[in-house]
C-alpha cells in the first residue's frame, strides 16, 4: 500500500468506511429477524461515524490515541470464510462481519505504520482499535448465540 500524500491516505480510508457502511446496510437487509437487522444497521452507523472522524482529520482534527488495546478472542480467526448471500443465517453473517472487522483493523494498523506524523499515526491506531472493538462485539455475539447454543 503506497500513498502519495496524507490526503490520499485519508481519501482511501474514507472510501473504505463508506464501503463498510454499505456492507452492513446490505447485510441488515438480508436478515429476516428485526433484532438481527438492527445489529447490522447499528454497525453501519458506526462506520458512518468513522467516515466523519476521518473527514474531521482532513480538516485538521485528530483522534485521541486509544486508551488500551482491545482483547482479541480470535474466534473469527479459526472460522471458514463465508460469502454473503440473501438467505444467509445469522451465524454466517457474524462470521462475515468478524472477518470484515479484522481486515479493517489490519488496514488501519498498516496505515498507522506508514506515517511519521505522530498525530496521524495515533488517529489510525485509534481507528484500528475501534475496528478491534467491533470484531470483539461480533465474537462475543457469536460465542453467546452460536457456540453456547450448540
Amino acid at each position: 500500500m503506497a500513498f502519495d500524500s496524507v490526503e490520499g491516505v485519508l481519501d482511501f480510508a474514507i472510501g473504505e468506511e463508506e464501503k463498510a457502511a454499505m456492507f452492513y446496510t446490505e447485510l441488515a437487509g438480508k436478515m429476516d429477524k428485526p433484532w438481527m437487522k438492527q445489529v447490522f444497521e447499528s454497525f453501519a452507523q458506526e462506520e458512518v461515524g468513522h467516515k466523519h472522524k476521518l473527514l474531521g482529520v482532513k480538516e485538521g482534527k485528530f483522534l485521541l490515541p486509544a486508551a488500551a488495546k482491545v482483547t482479541d478472542l480470535k474466534i473469527g480467526d479459526y472460522l471458514i470464510d463465508v460469502e454473503p448471500t440473501p438467505e444467509m443465517e445469522y451465524q454466517d453473517a457474524l462470521i462475515v462481519a468478524m472477518k470484515a472487522e479484522k481486515a479493517a483493523f489490519r488496514l488501519y494498523s498498516d496505515i498507522a505504520g506508514t506515517t511519521d506524523n505522530a498525530d496521524l499515526r495515533g488517529t489510525f491506531e485509534a481507528l484500528a482499535q475501534e475496528e478491534a472493538k467491533h470484531k470483539l462485539r461480533f465474537e462475543i455475539e457469536y460465542d453467546d448465540r452460536v457456540l453456547r447454543e450448540n
